[in-house]
């Protein structure tokens, strides 16, 4: 195996992901932590959608949603997801796949704690996926919410993280002539040791 150096050094693939994301922070105008999330439906027919990845873990990457949502039933069905993170101001993007387990306990309530008020009153109002009569519904909904819930709601038992715990991780960096660079880090089971491969472009 290659010596990795510059922005591939490294034998940890969450280090690296910090890393690039932080890299990111300081060149991406919006939304840096951007992950577009796949999951499958019971037909096994594939659905994508933007989150915000909120924490690189040592071993797992976290994000928050309602659990009531389309997203947040089918990661519970299968108990896996992959998402791509891109930056084209960097020219990477960072592929995952793995398995999945919820965050409902204290680092849920932390962060929820943590958003801004309407995020929270919009966390208690939105029946996320669900249809929607009009947006002055949705309006009438988070008055109502704001009114029984005041100006600290708890976190709603409804609302939570995901984490995800990569099988693989792939590095993709952008190459002259399209000759990108790839490195795949894969493992058969959480406990296995990383294996690292370059992969052709």
């Amino acid at each position: 195996m290659e010596r990795r150096s510059g922005k591939f050094a490294g034998e940890d693939p969450f280090e690296i992901a910090k890393a690039w994301l932080a890299e990111a922070e300081q060149a991406e105008p919006n939304d840096p932590n951007a992950i577009a999330l796949s999951t499958v439906d019971a037909d096994g027919l594939p659905n994508a959608r933007m989150v915000l990845l909120k924490d690189i873990e040592p071993d797992a990457f976290v994000f928050y949603t309602n659990y009531e949502s389309a997203k947040a039933g089918e990661l519970d069905a299968s108990g896996k997801a992959a998402f791509v993170m891109h930056w084209k101001t960097l020219r990477r993007q960072i592929r995952v796949r793995g398995v999945v387990e919820r965050e409902d306990g204290p680092a849920a309530d932390d962060y929820f704690a943590s958003r801004s008020l309407k995020s929270r009153l919009g966390a208690w109002a939105s029946k996320q996926s669900r249809p929607l009569s009009s947006r002055g519904a949705l309006m009438a909904e988070v008055a109502k919410i704001t009114a029984t819930h005041g100006t600290n709601p708890k976190r709603p038992p409804f609302w939570g993280g995901f984490r995800i715990r990569p099988l693989e991780i792939e590095f993709w960096a952008d190459g002259e002539f399209r000759l990108h660079d790839r490195f795949q880090w894969r493992r058969v089971a959480l406990q296995e040791e990383w294996s690292i491969t370059r992969l052709n472009p």
